[in-house]
């Protein structure tokens, strides 16, 4: 297995003016083995039908060029809300870019976890959790590997989150059955501000070693590679430059070590445009080359040995 295969590494990447046109070239610009992207305003409800000769072309792009894509649902969704208007409205958004990412070839779809809304209880938002997201899921293909899993993102822990820490996970992933296609799309900033100190000795491998044991085996999909701007248990979502924060270097090659990351691709989601985002990318290729090179080296015959 090559350090691609082990380990894609990309970045989210912008698609204003078409997801081949601007998307393709950037993520080539990079140097990115993963991209992810997002097929609806973010920050909105619009659910475009997309462009069939750019959704062709990216899907045949990141087909030919081995780039695992993935899309990123909008951030207005919660199906957790007391809302009955907003909750409507997730379930519409969260099926579009479904289908969207069944589209164009995307092995994901990440979605927040949402919160508890209201005053309500977490048992209340989860039981509407399972009613508005089990029928969504009865709609993904039932074949491995066929269209696109939905990736469950724990949050930083802001309001009523519903899944900040790892162990909430177990809670939600029940309330859905433990359905096959879901997943788990890590957020190292995200799991740093809800209380987990990656930074600390040990601290990234005990986070996946919890993530396994309370998701499961096999859960873990995604990795949104990110430092944060803030303290450990800060539940706030800063994003910073990998190495340039508060997480540091260091954890991501504790992730690159662990079996729960193998064949896991990591994406970016940090600050600045194309030059931060080149430098994030080239640093996590190094991590990830230190790391295999000293597994080499460790597994290598012994000094004088023939």
């Amino acid at each position: 297995m090559t350090d691609r295969d082990r380990n894609p590494i990309g970045g989210h990447v912008p698609v204003a003016g078409g997801l081949a046109a601007v998307g393709v070239p950037y993520a080539r610009a990079l140097g990115a083995e993963a991209v992810q992207v997002f097929v609806a305003n973010p920050r909105g409800w619009a659910t475009p039908p997309g462009r069939p000769a750019q959704d062709e072309e990216f899907r045949a792009a990141c087909a030919a060029e081995g780039l695992a894509a993935y899309v990123h649902a909008p951030y207005l969704i919660n199906l957790g809300s007391h809302n009955a208007l907003t909750a409507e409205l997730s379930v519409v958004s969260l099926r579009h870019s479904l289908r969207r990412a069944a589209v164009i070839g995307a092995r994901g779809v990440v979605v927040h976890t949402g919160s508890a809304t209201g005053g309500r209880g977490r048992p209340e938002a989860l039981a509407q959790v399972r009613r508005l997201l089990l029928p969504l899921l009865a709609e993904l293909s039932e074949d491995a590997g066929a269209g696109p899993d939905l990736l469950l993102e724990p949050t930083a822990g802001q309001g009523a989150s519903l899944c900040s820490r790892i162990a909430d996970l177990g809670p939600y992933l029940d309330a859905l059955d433990r359905h096959p296609r879901l997943g788990v799309c890590l957020d190292t900033c995200h799991v740093f501000a809800a209380g987990h100190d990656l930074a600390a000795p040990g601290g990234a491998a005990a986070a996946l070693d919890e993530l396994v044991r309370v998701a499961g085996p096999g859960r873990l999909k995604l990795v949104h590679a990110n430092d944060s701007q803030d303290v450990v248990g800060a539940h706030k979502d800063r994003h910073a430059n990998i190495g340039a924060g508060h997480i540091g270097a260091a954890p991501f090659a504790e992730l690159f070590r662990h079996p729960a990351t193998a064949g896991v691709p990591l994406v970016i989601e940090t600050p600045g445009r194309a030059e931060g985002h080149t430098r994030d990318v080239a640093r996590l290729k190094e991590l990830r080359a230190s790391v295999t090179s000293g597994a080499a080296q460790s597994s290598g015959p012994s000094p004088g040995s023939s």
